[in-house]
């Protein structure tokens, strides 16, 4: 038991100095608006794949975060350019 506890000791301060120790990345997101519709959706560059069906725009510039993103969506539903 005492070994058990000693390795998993170690392989929790082995991933905590790892995960201090790599670079933050930075998921940049976009505002989607579906043409045939008129919706926006908040889309996180980091996905692999583009949305599906490809009838969208991109309507925002990259924003950092998606508090940002969310706020800028707000922007948008409330002059009009968005639908909910």
């Amino acid at each position: 038991m005492r070994r058990l506890a000693i390795a998993c000791a170690t392989i929790t301060a082995t991933v905590s100095v790892l995960a201090a120790t790599s670079p933050a990345s930075a998921n940049p997101y976009h505002l989607i608006r579906w043409q045939d519709t008129g919706f926006c959706q908040i889309w996180d560059q980091s996905v692999p794949t583009t949305p599906w069906p490809a009838n969208f725009a991109v309507v925002s510039e990259e924003l950092p975060t998606f508090d940002a993103a969310f706020s800028y969506k707000t922007g948008l539903l409330n002059n009009g350019t968005c639908s909910f």
